[in-house]
């Protein structure tokens, strides 16, 4: 069953994006925004999990099942996190894709690879769950250009990155940036409209960023008047 949608009408609203990262804290970040009834959006790649497999296997179908059932929305963050490099010639781009065949190789992509990169995780995500993405994508590490951004229109998707105060810092270390301090820069800087993103897991942060800052994140943005939405629902 999904959950109720937010009563209240927000002046003020974010919208709440997680990467799939090592999905090491992945099912903590879903109860913890069904306790809040906080509908979000994933960007899902096939990465390798902390317990062995990959995010996109048929062992992961329960999660992403009950995703859907709690009225999530989802893109694509390309099947096997390709990194955009640098435009290349004769309409390619040379991409890098960190897992798949093609791992830690740089190759030339033309529209058609590019898209089967970020139609692949659709085709995944439909034979886990009976469910499509949306027609979103985000670029892994959020490195694009246009040509790169008009290859994945030509194909149906409109790339969504993040706002600058919506980095939320998961990926810093937590030796330099503690999730005390993360969580004030947040609270502190987070505007009306902006795009928040942050994983559902990241090998090299020490002190998880999610079991310590997503619920007092949401709680001190709401206190301040904001409301959570999906990117789907974004004017």
């Amino acid at each position: 069953m999904a959950l109720p949608a937010q009563a209240q009408t927000c002046a003020k609203q974010v919208f709440l994006t997680f990467d799939t990262g090592n999905m090491s804290v992945a099912s903590y970040v879903l109860e913890t925004l069904k306790k809040h009834q906080i509908h979000a959006t994933f960007f899902l790649a096939n990465e390798k999990t902390q317990r062995g497999d990959m995010a996109l296997d048929d062992s992961w179908r329960t999660f992403w099942q009950k995703a859907v059932q709690d009225g999530h929305q989802f893109g694509s963050h390309t099947l096997n996190h390709s990194y955009f490099q640098r435009d290349g010639q004769d309409h390619h781009v040379i991409i890098k894709p960190q897992f798949g065949p093609m791992a830690n190789h740089a190759f030339p992509a033309n529209t058609a690879e590019v898209c089967a990169q970020i139609r692949g995780v659709d085709d995944r995500f439909y034979a886990l769950t009976n469910t499509h993405l949306q027609k979103i994508w985000r670029a892994p590490g959020g490195k694009i250009s246009d040509q790169l951004i008009q290859m994945a229109q030509s194909c149906g998707f409109q790339h969504i990155g993040w706002s600058e105060a919506g980095f939320l810092g998961d990926e810093l270390s937590s030796e330099q940036h503690p999730n005390a301090q993360l969580l004030k820069k947040a609270l502190q800087n987070i505007q009306d409209g902006d795009i928040l993103m942050a994983h559902l897991g990241i090998w090299s942060r020490k002190d998880p960023w999610a079991t310590g800052v997503l619920e007092p994140l949401i709680m001190g943005l709401q206190a301040k008047g904001f409301c959570f939405k999906t990117i789907g629902e974004k004017p």
